[in-house]
């Protein structure tokens, strides 16, 4: 039996392109805020039966399991696992041409299964195999590894090889293909030759979201490279135009997604502004981000929803509601999250942290301009606040890329700071941040710090998340905050509202360190240790204003009807 029958080819009309895609812990092919949104992505389409598939690529080899010495230098082991456990092979393959070799891909179907029983299926595209040659079985194995020409063949099996597993399977029908950021990008090729290079037939079905606010974010490849390995009888010729290939003779993967797709849109209002700026040729729209509420509602909070709200699950717009819950009963939810937070912290970094003491979470990527050692830059001024208005714990969490020194430069720092407030300040780097771990925070922690560099966040879904289970936001008015941020009632910004044009880099971390300072001093120490009540409404108001907003569910019904089915 075909284990793809079920999921009717036929009736699929979105294909939901994305380099990685997170879905649990237990599957180790997501890095980060891009996976994971992908993955709530596709929970939103099963819960909402949108007729969607997914394609990305099977690491077998995941990202890497992160372990942190002493020193605090980040020690990457390789992760290991069985995809036959969770997803079943395809018994078809296809084939692109790389280099001129012939290399075989096959696809592994993971089932999402919606919350009335829509499934939605998840085609991860694998090159090992027996019958390819060595290196090539090795081209899908690791999530973000190797060099640029490692990772155009990954974009290539990725664009070019989903689009003929999608044929191969009988999708003769889709209306949208997706490309979540540029890596897939090569689809519109293999698109354009199967449409007889009709350009507008090929753009009223792609769709472009783009993530990333700098330029040095998107994916470029030399010429020399691409005329070499992809060598099959696409016209590479006829894309030296409209800045796809560049001054530098350089295909850029994001200008080949622009030009086209349809619809196109940042991620965020303030992302949308910022691309609008760097792709000023294009029409950009913003349709910013949101998280899958049945997947990061901490356990406690889930049940007070189901109590007081019991249609959120698959209606989040329900949770405006959450003004009419007893506080105290938030407040014991809370607790009851922020317990378990604690017992697996204390239990791993041998510490001894309290539910009654004021708790901040840094969990994110470890980059350099997401600064999370901005907290830490004046030790003495953070142990003159604790001294004057309370006890604070911090907890830490983040992978810097492997080849990313900045970040890992980043990390000793930040565990240099913890040797030096040990014994006056209780702060804990968790190791190998991962979707459990980031649940556990999300809904565990009394404020979740965020403090990029503007403009640099495009969105920033981990603040929503903190904010769905009541988790107060003290953060840089970037990104999705712009949006979810009312002074005072669903939390703090740090620094002015508008970024000045004469601030630089090193000005701007001065004057936001300084802010940040001010608000715990005035704001949220007082706020938590002495306001107590007015501190639970603030949890509230989290709940219904951000939480019934931000969210995947709101997010994909845009994109339905605003770039799918128009």
């Amino acid at each position: 039996m075909n284990p793809y029958a079920p999921f009717n080819p036929q009736e699929r009309k979105v294909a939901y392109f994305s380099m990685e895609i997170g879905l649990t812990a237990e599957l180790p092919i997501y890095s980060g805020g891009l996976g994971v949104l992908a993955g709530d992505t596709i929970k939103s389409f099963a819960d909402l039966g949108i007729p969607a598939v997914g394609v990305s690529l099977l690491y077998k080899k995941g990202y890497f399991h992160q372990e942190i010495d002493a020193a605090g230098n980040q020690i990457e082991v390789p992760v290991q696992w069985e995809p036959s456990e969770f997803m079943t092979p395809l018994m078809e393959k296809i084939t692109i041409m790389v280099e001129g070799r012939t290399v075989l891909i096959q696809a592994w179907v993971y089932g999402v299964e919606g919350i009335k029983g829509h499934s939605v299926p998840i085609l991860f595209l694998d090159t090992d195999i027996e019958i390819n040659a060595p290196a090539d079985r090795e081209i899908t194995a690791y999530l973000y590894g190797g060099d640029e020409r490692y990772r155009l063949m990954q974009e290539m099996v990725l664009g070019i090889g989903g689009i003929r597993v999608l044929q191969m399977l009988g999708h003769d029908n889709l209306e949208a293909y997706h490309m979540n950021e540029g890596h897939s990008a090569l689809l519109t090729l293999e698109l354009m030759e199967r449409y007889q290079h009709d350009i507008e037939t090929v753009r009223e079905m792609c769709v472009f979201t783009t993530h990333t606010p700098v330029p040095a974010g998107h994916d470029r490849f030399q010429m020399d490279m691409v005329r070499e390995l992809l060598c099959e009888s696409f016209d590479l010729e006829s894309l030296d135009h409209d800045n796809i290939i560049d001054e530098k003779d350089c295909l850029n993967m994001t200008y080949l997604a622009l030009y086209h797709a349809e619809y196109i849109n940042g991620v965020a209002k303030k992302h949308g502004e910022t691309a609008r700026k760097m792709f000023p040729e294009y029409r950009i729209d913003a349709i910013t981000n949101g998280v899958h509420t049945r997947t990061w509602a901490a356990d406690a909070m889930a049940a007070l929803f189901d109590r007081f709200m019991p249609s959120w699950p698959n209606d989040p717009s329900s949770l405006r509601n959450a003004l009419n819950i007893p506080r105290d009963q938030i407040w014991k939810a809370h607790l009851d999250a922020k317990q378990m937070l604690l017992d697996f912290v204390n239990e791993r970094c041998g510490l001894d942290m309290q539910t009654d003491t004021l708790t901040i979470g840094f969990a994110r990527r470890a980059a350099a301009y997401k600064r999370a050692d901005l907290l830490l830059s004046d030790t003495d001024r953070l142990i003159e606040l604790v001294e004057t208005h309370g006890p604070l714990q911090i907890i830490y969490a983040g992978k810097a890329h492997p080849n990313d020194e900045n970040g890992k430069t980043l990390i000793r720092s930040i565990h240099e700071k913890i040797g030096e407030l040990e014994g006056k300040i209780d702060i804990c780097y968790l190791e190998n941040y991962d979707m459990y771990r980031a649940k556990l925070l999300v809904g565990g922690v009394d404020v979740w710090l965020n403090t990029p560099l503007r403009p640099m966040e495009a969105s920033g879904t981990s603040g929503m998340k903190a904010a769905l289970n009541g988790v107060i936001n003290l953060s840089i008015l970037d990104g999705w905050w712009l949006e979810g941020h009312i002074e005072d009632f669903t939390g703090w910004r740090i620094g002015r509202r508008q970024r000045a044009a004469e601030d630089d880099p090193e000005n701007s971390r001065e004057k936001d360190a300084a802010d940040l300072y001010a608000k715990l001093e005035n704001k949220v120490l007082p706020y938590f240790y002495e306001n107590r009540e007015h501190w639970v409404d603030m949890m509230a108001y989290n709940i219904a204003l951000n939480g019934s907003f931000f969210n995947t569910h709101r997010m994909v019904s845009q994109y339905v009807m605003q770039a799918y089915f128009q």
